[in-house]
C-alpha cells in the first residue's frame, strides 16, 4: 500500500501530516483508524498526526491537534514537502 505524508519541522514541533481521501476523511471512526495505522509506522512513530484530505477543488481541509490543522491550513499545500510511503 501507497501512502502519502510529510513529517515537518516547525517552530521546534515535529510532526505528521498524512493525506487521505475524502469519503474517509468524514468518517471520525474512519480517521482515527488511519490514525493508529499511521502511528505504526517508524516516520510517524511518537509525533502529532494531522489527517489531511483535499476537494475536488483542490481545497485542503485538516484534522487533528488544532494549533497543527491551523498552521497547516495557513500554508500552501504546495509548500509541504510531501513524500510518497510504501507499507506492506
Amino acid at each position: 500500500m501507497k501512502l502519502t505524508g510529510s513529517v515537518i519541522k516547525e517552530q521546534g514541533v515535529t510532526f505528521g501530516v498524512l493525506l487521505i481521501k475524502k469519503p474517509a476523511f468524514n468518517t471520525q471512526s474512519v480517521r482515527e483508524e488511519a490514525r493508529v495505522a499511521a502511528s505504526s509506522m517508524p516516520m510517524f512513530r511518537n509525533i502529532p498526526l494531522v489527517l489531511a484530505c483535499q476537494d475536488s477543488g483542490g481545497r485542503m481541509t485538516y484534522s487533528g491537534r488544532r494549533d497543527l490543522a491551523n498552521f497547516l491550513a495557513s500554508v500552501p499545500v504546495a509548500a509541504i514537502p510531501w513524500k510518497e510511503y510504501t507499507v506492506n
